[in-house]
């Protein structure tokens, strides 16, 4: 399915779509890509702060090209007035399950000053 993207806002649902799609969390996905899975996070929840070249590295993954076209209307014609979506369920407060309240994680042991691992991706 093809989907017309006119604003970087559009990438978010886009991107979840295509990645459960795929079946896959974001925990999978960021171990194929390399890096954690807060990173990963961060760039779906906030596409336009990616770079290009870490969202094609995204896209490889899921195994979605990238198409551009020109496809202007001809005079007179009007531009579409919808877009497409991708097909993810919509989330409706009302019809959803509860969450159980998250597992707390045991606290990491201390580490040296400095010894945090910058992500190079």
């Amino acid at each position: 399915m093809d989907y017309r993207i006119k604003a970087i806002s559009q990438l978010q649902p886009i991107l979840k779509g295509y990645r459960r799609a795929a079946g896959l969390t974001q925990a999978a996905l960021s171990e194929k890509l390399g890096i954690t899975q807060q990173s990963y996070a961060q760039l779906e929840a906030n596409p336009a702060s990616a770079s290009v070249e870490r969202l094609f590295r995204v896209l490889r993954v899921l195994h979605v090209d990238l198409v551009l076209s020109d496809d202007a209307p001809e005079a007179g014609e009007h531009p579409p007035l919808f877009l497409a979506e991708p097909e993810i369920p919509y989330n409706n407060p009302a019809t959803q399950k509860p969450r159980a309240a998250p597992r707390k994680q045991p606290k990491p042991a201390a580490r040296k000053q400095g010894a945090l691992k910058k992500e190079n991706w």
